[in-house]
């Protein structure tokens, strides 16, 4: 799914059954890097966002939770896709 697509379905509430892959193109166009890996979780920062995003893949698909953390720190940061960092 295309990033501009999958953030405006988020906004809408819809957080259930995003694709892992998905959420993470989705943060890497608004400017996160992968930091690092440990075991299964995957740690992303951003140069302007002062804490870490931490996503978890359970078989393909991204936590609820972890989905809503992302859009509040898109959203608090004013950030979208195809902003450099």
């Amino acid at each position: 799914m295309r990033p501009e697509r999958l953030l405006e379905r988020i906004r809408r509430g819809r957080v259930r059954n995003v694709g892992f892959d998905d959420l993470v193109r989705l943060l890497e166009t608004v400017g996160f890097r992968l930091d690092r890996v440990r075991g299964s979780h995957r740690v992303f920062r951003h140069p302007r966002v002062g804490r870490p995003i931490v996503l978890q893949d359970v078989e393909g698909q991204a936590k609820g939770y972890q989905v809503r953390q992302v859009l509040q720190v898109i959203e608090s940061y004013n950030l979208a896709p195809g902003d450099k960092p």
